[in-house]
Parts: C-alpha cells; structure tokens; sequence
C-alpha cells in the first residue's frame, strides 16, 4: 500500500521531509494542495478521538500511512490483531450469557469443559463466518470497480476497527445492562463500515450493507450452533433420565 493524503486519498510519494532530528516539514497533497497528513505531528489522543468520531482522514492516517507494509512486519499486526479478536468476541460472549455460564461453572468441572468448548466454537464459527461473508460480499461488490483491494488489506482494516470492543473488558470488572452490549456493536459495525470504505472507495450505503450482512451471518451462525448445543445437550439428558429408569425398573425386579 502506498502513502495516501488523508484529506483526498491521493497517493503521495513521503509524508514528510526530515532535515534534522525534531526538525520536520510537512509535503503537501499535489491533488488538493494541502498538508497530506497532519498527524504526524499530532498526540495520539487526537487521533483516537478523530477515530471515534469516525472521521475518514484518522482512518486513512491509521491503515495506509501508519500500518503501511513497507515500513511495518503486517503479518505480525495481523496475527496479532487477529487473537486479540478473538480475545474480545470471548469476552463479550462470556458477558452477554453472564447468568448462564455462572449457573453452568457452579455444578461441575465438565459442565466447565463444555462451557469453554462451546464458547471456542460459537466464536471461532462466529467469525469465520464473518469473515467469509465480508470478503465474499466485499469482492462482488468491487466487481464494476477498477480498483482491487487484497483480502489481506480488508481483514487488517475490519480487525483494527473493531477496537470499540476493548470497551467489552470494563463490562467484565464493573456492572451494566446488556444492552450495552449491542451500543458497541453498533459502534464496531459503523468504525467496519468507514475502514471498509477508506480500504475500497465503496459507497457509503455498500459498505453498510457488506458489514451488517457479515455481522448478521456471524449472529445467525451463532445461534444455530447454540441451538445444536442445546438439542445436545436435551438429547443427553433425555438419555441419561432413560438408562437411570431402565436401572430403577430393573433393581425392582430384581427384588
């Protein structure tokens, strides 16, 4: 990915000048004739703030001119984007079914177990479906367009982003109604839907619809693997109350 002007998105050779250490000039966007990138000599505290506001230019700042490859290992941010995601989605799984998992870890180690397993697949199927589908969804929708953006490129972009969930961690040290929980989401989608369109040059209402349809696949995904593991879980108790009234029937008849 080349250096972009934050303000028009035109590619720019250098950000900035250097003629000696603290001694810095800003280059100028040959497209729209301003500063290409003002945060470079701005606090991250502006620039975390310009990212929740949801302004475009932090968010080209952030995934072309601050995690450029050429200047960053990318593979590494994204592996470790990529568990720290996961890290997350797990919280939230474990806040939003609070009452649940308390019940499940109070009767036995194996009920532990399968709690555990069972978050692990709802959240590794979860985003894989996500994933597929925003990829998927992503490619056809750039299908008419002559800009191509790499899987790799739309992955880090969608795993940076999603940093409102952060926010899930203070839900698991202090007290608040769960829906709470779906104002984050709310955040994650729209911070998907501007990286999605910094990344691509889509159309604000295409981004919408290519990140609410992976966020609403992940959810269906999710739902039916908890109604599998439930059936289980039914069909397990079914059987269990089968065999311990075959061995009452025949204790008495062997009395």
């Amino acid at each position: 990915m080349e250096l972009r002007c934050v303000h028009c998105g035109f590619g720019v050779k250098t950000l900035f000048v250097q003629y000696s250490p603290g001694n810095i000039r800003l280059m100028k966007c040959e497209n729209c004739k301003v500063v290409a990138d003002e945060y470079i000599e701005c606090e991250i505290m502006i620039l975390l703030i310009d990212l929740i506001l949801l302004k475009r230019k932090a968010y080209r700042h952030l995934l072309y001119n601050m995690l450029n490859r050429e200047m960053f290992d990318t593979k590494g941010i994204l592996w470790k984007a990529c568990f720290l995601f996961l890290i997350l989605d797990a919280c939230r799984t474990l806040v939003f079914n609070r009452s649940q998992e308390d019940r499940c870890l109070s009767s036995s180690s194996f009920s532990s177990a399968w709690v555990c397993g069972k978050m692990l697949m709802n959240v590794c199927l979860g985003n894989l479906t996500f994933f597929y589908i925003l990829v998927v969804a992503t490619r056809l929708s750039l299908r008419s367009s002559s800009k191509e953006t790499g899987y790799i490129d739309i992955l880090l972009a969608i795993l940076v982003s999603s940093y409102f969930k952060i926010f899930l961690i203070a839900m698991m040290v202090w007290e608040f109604p769960s829906s709470v929980i779906f104002i984050i989401d709310g955040f994650v989608l729209s911070s998907n839907a501007v990286s999605l369109k910094v990344m691509t040059e889509m159309t604000t209402i295409q981004c919408l619809g290519v990140c609410f349809s992976a966020h609403a696949m992940k959810f269906l995904a999710s739902q039916i693997l908890e109604c599998w593991t439930v059936a289980g879980e039914v069909r397990s108790l079914y059987e269990t109350k089968c065999c311990i009234v075959t061995e009452l029937q025949l204790t008495r008849e062997g009395r």
